[in-house]
């Protein structure tokens, strides 16, 4: 008798990990927005909600390169610096046209994503190794471009940082088409079940013919081509180029977004849904502790706790 009630209480246990690790992203979204309508005045408003999106959309963006790198058991430190270094690149490029200094912007993220992924995937460097060089690197040749901050003052861009279709900001309509993308990419691809195939065993998939190699290297570029993007978003929604301070932590919010979201830190796995609504928490979570006179530090305290509520519900789980 005792044994099976030993047993139950195993089971039990281990659908509440199940549940939390696959559907408590969501509740926390809606916990915090409840609290926010009840508690905080004048979130609920138009303003505040497109204030909301638009800071989220970058967050996302990177996030999404981040979880293809942890489906494959690593990681990639260096997407904070890539949105530096694009910032940079922008404004020195600006003259030849708007689109062009976009472009070389976000060629550059994929040159460090070809870099990093070469180390990880010819050299053998780990990858939590490999991008931390190229996350100190990044920054340094951002700042060498680029000392200080410099206003951009580009028609295009000003479009593309405040414009709209129908109410929706341009930023949160290229967010989201790239989540479509990249979650279409993972579940209908070859490319995507190779990622998750490399996640769950490199050696395995070594043996079943996979080119992990090239796979590795797609991941990478794929991972600093979107946070490129995000960089030259954020350059055009704050019309500056800054590369002292954009990006900074955001390897800590993607990271975040991508392990509360559901995918586990051991691959084999990429939720894109669980992602984005990790990345709305993480905003709704800042949001929450500044309209409620918190120090911004408290933020960065509360995303380390998330991590590690997430981890641990994850490990447990492995466990079993």
């Amino acid at each position: 008798m005792a044994e099976l009630t030993l047993t139950r209480g195993s089971l039990d246990r281990d659908r509440l990990l199940r549940l939390l690790q696959d559907y408590g992203v969501y509740a926390g979204v809606l916990v915090l927005l409840l609290f926010n309508f009840a508690l905080t005045p004048h979130f609920v408003s138009a303003a505040n909600f497109r204030t909301q999106a638009v800071q989220v959309a970058p967050v996302l963006i990177v996030a999404l390169g981040m979880a293809l790198a942890i489906g494959t058991e690593g990681v990639d430190l260096s997407v904070g610096s890539v949105m530096a270094l694009s910032t940079s690149l922008l404004s020195l490029y600006l003259g030849y046209g708007a689109w062009i200094a976009a472009l070389v912007a976000v060629i550059g993220g994929i040159a460090v994503g070809v870099a990093g992924g070469a180390l990880i995937a010819f050299v053998g460097v780990q990858p939590i190794v490999a991008t931390l060089a190229l996350m100190v690197a990044g920054r340094g040749l951002a700042l060498v471009l680029l000392p200080q901050l410099k206003d951009v003052r580009d028609p295009g861009l000003a479009s593309l940082g405040s414009g709209d279709v129908l109410g929706v900001p341009y930023l949160v309509l290229i967010a989201a088409a790239l989540a479509l993308l990249v979650a279409f990419v993972v579940r209908r691809t070859t490319f995507g079940r190779q990622v998750l195939a490399i996640g769950d065993s490199r050696p395995a998939a070594r043996l079943a013919g996979l080119p992990v190699r090239r796979v590795l290297v797609l991941v990478y570029v794929c991972s600093g081509a979107l946070a490129a993007i995000a960089g030259v978003l954020a350059t055009a929604r704050l019309s500056a180029s800054d590369p002292t301070s954009l990006g900074t932590l955001m390897e800590l919010s993607a990271i975040t977004a991508v392990v509360v979201g559901g995918t586990p830190l051991s691959g084999g796995r990429v939720r894109i849904g669980g992602t984005v609504a990790g990345a709305v928490l993480i905003q709704l979570l800042t949001t929450t502790l500044i309209k409620h006179d918190l120090p911004p530090s408290w933020t960065q305290i509360a995303q380390a706790v998330v991590i590690v509520l997430a981890v641990y519900a994850a490990r447990e789980r492995g466990r079993r």
